[in-house]
């Protein structure tokens, strides 16, 4: 008997073998025309490398959401982020964010770092994280019309 509630979500590291659900998490959570969601290759290009970390939550089997980070040094970044639209607003972003800074900071992590479209809700979720603005990428997304938008890079020490 585990201990967890049968609806319990659970948050574990992932690899290669997890793409197709996180493609499908980011696939519904990513609004293709802001240009924020990676590729497949380039996701499971960056897995194989020293320092990447993919969280995957599940409920129930199903995957939920993910995260994706990497560390050098005595930083860490979060590359990804994603909670599928039906899961939203049940405390699933938070729980990664956690995550991301408990792993990293265990991994000797003092810095993190991260960027988001400027206009993205998820601005407030890193914010509640006491991630703070520290810059802005003029222009940095490109939309699938071709319309740019500004990202804004966030910092967190720990």
């Amino acid at each position: 008997m585990s201990g967890l509630a049968p609806d319990s979500l659970t948050i574990q590291r992932g690899g290669g073998a997890d793409l197709d659900e996180v493609m499908a998490v980011m696939a519904d959570a990513f609004d293709p025309r802001f240009g924020e969601a990676w590729t497949r290759a380039q996701c499971a290009g960056i897995l194989p490398l020293p320092g990447v970390i993919l969280h995957v939550a599940r409920r129930r089997g199903e995957a939920l959401g993910f995260s994706l980070s990497r560390r050098a040094m005595d930083e860490a970044e979060l590359l990804l982020i994603a909670v599928r639209r039906q899961a939203s607003g049940q405390g699933i972003g938070g729980q990664l964010i956690a995550r991301f800074v408990e792993d990293h900071r265990a991994a000797g992590a003092h810095h993190l770092h991260l960027e988001v479209r400027d206009g993205n809700p998820a601005v407030s979720l890193y914010t509640a994280h006491d991630f703070e603005i520290a810059g802005r990428r003029s222009r940095y997304y490109r939309g699938t019309d071709g319309e740019l938008f500004d990202a804004l890079t966030m910092v967190r020490m720990i």
